[in-house]
């Protein structure tokens, strides 16, 4: 019923990890290598014997588009070589698939990433599991899954978990990565300049790098725009803002969300965010409120923002002031969240 589709280059540090989760599902797999100088190619050779190439045009669709021409089932499930499946019901999503045969599948994924303050997990919903007789790709990069008679799809939720690492490892491979992505952003940027979508992505793209002044212009330039804040990646572009008018300490700016509270605060991370944009600005009885509030909330992206580190946070400002008990109190909260940890044994 269903063909998992992956494309990769010189993925030899990760790909055995990935295709290793795929097997015990019993479903074809689908490889193309779309220029490997590695030994790519022979890992994906232990898992399947569908193994193609495909020339490198920089264009992720096209070779998205050719993987699925491959699959001999209908229904298609994309993997990226840096995504490892930990959970998949087969039976339920067969089901789903059955009930909903004209609809986009979306699935769990937890993307994986490290900044100075620790680790960090971040919940993100994904299109994925499609008929290909009904949709395939568009877009050089971040491409997007489309219906062939450009009707607006419909989706379900199918139970599939997966953890991605994105860009965690190398330091060089990371670069290559996003000079990569800059470069195809840019060239859909020159063909389409008020695309806020593209917009965004070059701004996600500068911002995982912690270029945060270069990350604040291309999303300064997408905010510029009227977007539905109903969208999950407007969502995503405002608290990325945030973020970075933070990191460039430019927290009275930052305070300038609270004129969007209403239409954005239905996330624990919106919530989380204005919790910290008050606290830099010293004004402590609104970010304990606001850290309250996000604890109340069951829709979260990062981990910990409706928890433990909401809880941390809360603990730091009671010690910044004195209150000792209500600090360990929030910090015992936490639970074992390391930082929070720390600081009950410095108390």
């Amino acid at each position: 019923m269903i063909s998992f589709c992956l494309i990769g280059k010189n993925e030899s540090a990760i790909l055995d990890k990935c295709l290793s989760a795929l097997v015990p599902y019993n479903y074809e797999i689908i490889f193309v290598d779309t220029g490997s100088t590695d030994n790519t190619r022979q890992i994906a050779e232990k898992y399947t014997d569908k193994v193609y190439d495909f020339p490198w045009i920089n264009d992720f669709s096209a070779a998205r588009n050719f993987s699925i021409s491959k699959a001999t089932n209908e229904y298609i499930l994309p993997i990226d070589c840096d995504e490892i499946v930990t959970e998949f019901d087969k039976k339920k999503t067969e089901a789903l698939i059955r009930k909903n045969p004209d609809s986009i599948g979306r699935l769990m994924r937890i993307n994986e990433f490290s900044r100075d303050e620790g680790t960090f997990g971040s919940n993100e919903p994904v299109s994925r599991l499609f008929a290909k007789s009904l949709y395939h790709y568009e877009g050089t990069i971040h491409e997007q899954i489309v219906r062939k008679d450009k009707k607006e799809p419909s989706y379900y939720h199918f139970p599939l978990t997966m953890i991605h690492s994105g860009y965690e490892g190398n330091l060089l491979i990371r670069r290559k990565k996003t000079e990569r992505n800059r470069e195809l952003l840019l060239a859909e940027l020159a063909k389409a300049p008020d695309d806020t979508y593209v917009l965004y992505q070059l701004g996600k793209t500068y911002y995982m790098e912690q270029e945060y002044e270069k990350a604040l212009e291309y999303f300064n330039k997408a905010l510029g725009y009227d977007m539905n804040p109903e969208l999950e990646y407007v969502q995503n572009c405002v608290e990325a803002y945030g973020y970075c008018l933070i990191n460039t300490k430019q927290y009275d700016v930052a305070l300038g969300l609270t004129g969007v509270y209403e239409e954005f605060a239905v996330s624990s991370d919106f919530v989380f965010l204005m919790g910290l944009i008050y606290m830099y600005n010293g004004m402590l009885d609104e970010a304990v409120r606001e850290f309250i509030n996000a604890t109340h909330m069951s829709y979260v992206k990062v981990q910990g923002t409706n928890s433990y580190r909401a809880y941390y946070n809360i603990g730091v400002i009671y010690e910044c002031v004195g209150d000792k008990e209500n600090a360990s109190k929030y910090y015992k909260l936490a639970g074992k969240f390391e930082p929070a940890v720390k600081r009950l044994k410095e108390l």
